[in-house]
């Protein structure tokens, strides 16, 4: 069986899908998983271990023979778990072959193959009886299966099928309920990530569609690690209100519901978002509690368990309603078998911002499908938009013809209403192209941007009306970069336009810098770090996979990851590591960089992180990684619109700080792929 990958080709600006080979899937899928985060999130391990001997204990006082159903075993932790409380049997569901051949393993590792029987199916096709997957139904139910947002990987479902064909009436559930948590808030930060607002552009007010200002959003959730949002950012506007509970011990429906929270509104302002987040009981009492709550509640943040592969949700109400202190209100959660949506309805008004049952949110403006949610951000941001329009005021003319060439982008815009003569827009996506019509016209521009649906392979002079470029404008931003130096796409573009430039053209940015910095991370370094053993279980097969699958692929890689969301120090000082000139084409030959950088701080380097510069011009720089310099202690402050790359260690470097040990580098960028091999090591200073 063929595999394929979509990966990003910086050359063509386009998601390139790659036949991989079969190591690839089995290894990679793995890697790229969450398995490492759950293994170290102890505790996770430590409440569900207690839930499971609870309810193995609860059935042996009953007299009967405890048979447990593990479905999602992943690594068959929970299923050992089980059996070394006492279980007599356990029948441990996975549907991921490569996953269910290292459960296998593990198993036998660890002396259970006797009484763990591994099933490589999904749970609603395993059968019960003499010639089944299980001789006979379990009175002990565990699972694994959710996500962020609860239901997100088809719980419901799942839970539905097998409380009506694989488990006995009245079993035993571990997690035995699960309880939603929601708060309205008002936050200008998170709301910048739903809606355009109105953008001031040299005292011209740039105003959004209409149709993006009624348009409910994307349907999918936004998840993120909401700890580093800071509380000062949002104004809670009623108390953190309980939504639903789902009972595992009872059947389960996947029918879609909703669930509605009176409250009184306890300030005023603008109901934009809704922060949510549960908790899972492991026990029918409730003592053995796992919560996702974010870090700003508990009484001792800094002490709060970390996870990554359960987060926080950030919801966006359809439109924003003004409320009032003292104002009665409704919160209503909607889900269907996999997600969730929240509306509120005010019952001391006759308006409301949900008539009927309320309707899953999605686009209808197709902006949300064009612009994620950190470019909502980023075209928000007021800072960007002034050095733009500061960098733009220094090289656009009255008797300028200007080309735009990012997606999505309002640059264009800008070099009209900066008095440009000429100015076009270059959008290979026709959805694309139809939002920017959308604000020009919107704004009653639509004569001063010409907007066209070609690629800059394709544009001829024609298209131009005959005339040369004069500044080519940039941020640049495409829509299918992944990793920070994918965005040079814009220089393959300024090379393919070349004969349509003036031979005295501006182009803006004028180059681009790699930076580097080797720094040691809070957390993020456990999605990555081997376990050796969990709960005193051996799990080394899945350390010894996900180490193949550093040395098949990983070694010579970043990935990409919005550090914003991941709290790290800087061990080395920023380093540029190499500069890429726009002015001039893309060469023929390789771009080569060695060298290294002292270790000045103390700590565990657990990688290097890699960002852009933009030099817009000569004095205006535009960082995609860092938004200001790193403190004496090392803290780093992160761009929150762009995702950084990463180079993680296999293991950790010791850092004395005393700078006589440094972090080596070898970077090579590859005109043909437009992509960067990397190589970075720990070695002494020379």
């Amino acid at each position: 069986m063929k595999t394929f990958c979509g990966r990003a080709n910086p050359t063509t600006g386009a998601l390139d899908w790659v036949e991989e080979s079969e190591e690839y899937d089995y290894h990679q899928e793995i890697a790229r998983s969450s398995y490492a985060d759950m293994l170290h999130d102890g505790d996770r391990n430590e409440k569900y271990y207690q839930g499971i001997r609870a309810a193995v204990g609860r059935v042996k006082a009953r007299g009967e023979r405890v048979v447990v159903l593990d479905i999602g075993t992943g690594t068959g932790l929970l299923s050992m778990m089980a059996v070394s409380a006492g279980a007599d049997y356990c029948y441990a569901v996975e549907v991921f072959k490569p996953m269910a051949e290292a459960a296998v393993r593990i198993v036998e590792k660890n002396g259970f193959s006797d009484k763990i029987k591994i099933i490589n199916k999904h749970s609603t096709e395993v059968t019960v009886g003499p010639d089944g997957d299980m001789q006979t139904r379990a009175n002990i139910l565990v699972t694994e299966l959710f996500d962020t947002e609860l239901i997100g990987e088809g719980a419901l479902p799942s839970y539905e099928h097998a409380h009506a064909h694989l488990v006995q009436e009245g079993c035993e559930a571990v997690p035995h309920r699960a309880t939603v948590y929601a708060q309205l808030v008002q936050s200008e930060q998170l709301w910048s990530w739903a809606q355009l607002l109105p953008i001031d552009v040299e005292g011209r007010k740039l105003r959004p569609p209409p149709a993006v200002g009624r348009c409910a959003g994307a349907p999918s959730v936004c998840d993120i690690q909401l700890s580093q949002v800071a509380p000062h950012t949002f104004t809670p506007l009623g108390p953190l209100c309980t939504m639903f509970s789902v009972d595992f011990s009872r059947p389960v429906s996947s029918a879609s519901q909703s669930h509605s929270c009176r409250f009184e509104a306890s300030a005023s302002g603008q109901a934009q978002v809704v922060l949510s987040w549960w908790d899972i009981d492991m026990d029918p009492a409730g003592t053995i509690v796992c919560t996702m709550a974010p870090s700003w509640t508990h009484p001792e943040p800094e002490s709060y368990p970390w996870r990554d592969h359960w987060m926080q949700s950030v919801y966006f109400l359809p439109v924003e309603q003004r409320v009032t202190e003292g104002e009665d209100l409704s919160l209503t959660v909607s889900h269907d078998d996999y997600s969730l949506w929240y509306s509120l309805c005010s019952h001391s008004s006759s308006s409301s911002s949900s008539e009927g049952p309320p309707c899953r949110p999605c686009c209808t403006c197709q902006a949300h499908l064009v612009w994620t949610r950190p470019r909502f951000g980023e075209l928000n941001d007021t800072h960007r938009t002034k050095s733009y329009t500061c960098a733009l005021r220094s090289v656009v003319r009255t008797d300028s013809v200007c080309l735009g060439v990012s997606d999505g982008s309002l640059l264009p815009i800008f070099a009209h209403l900066l008095g440009a003569r000429k100015v076009f827009s270059l959008e290979s996506s026709g959805m694309s192209k139809q939002v920017i019509e959308q604000v020009l016209e919107a704004n009653a521009l639509k004569g001063g941007v010409q907007v066209l649906g070609v690629r800059p392979d394709q544009l001829t002079a024609k298209d131009l009306g005959e005339e040369k470029v004069s500044v080519l404008i940039g941020e640049p931003y495409f829509s299918t970069s992944l990793l920070p130096w994918h965005s040079l796409f814009f220089w393959y573009c300024r090379t393919a336009l070349a004969q349509l430039l003036r031979p005295d053209a501006s182009i803006l940015p004028q180059s681009a810098t790699l930076w580097m910095a080797a720094v040691e991370f809070r957390d993020l370094w456990r999605i990555r770090a081997p376990c050796g053993s969990c709960e005193g279980f051996d799990v080394r097969p899945m350390d010894e996979m996900i180490q193949r699958s550093l040395d098949f692929r990983e070694s010579h890689e970043a990935e990409p990851h919005p550090l914003w969301e991941y709290p790290c120090r800087a061990l080395t000082q920023p380093l540029p590591v190499m500069t890429f000139d726009f002015r001039q084409c893309v060469p023929d030959q390789p771009i080569n960089s060695q060298g290294s950088s002292p270790l000045v701080r103390r700590g565990h380097c657990h990688g290097v992180v890699l960002w852009m510069e933009y030099q817009l011009t000569d004095d205006i720089t535009m960082s995609m990684g860092l938004t200001r310099p790193v403190n004496e202690q090392g803290a780093c402050e992160w761009s929150p619109h762009r995702k950084q790359g990463v180079y993680f260690f296999t293991s950790p470097r010791e850092s004395s700080g005393d700078g006589r040990a440094a972090v080596s580098y070898s970077l090579t960028f590859d005109p043909n792929s437009g992509d960067i091999r990397m190589d970075f090591s720990a070695s002494p200073s020379q």
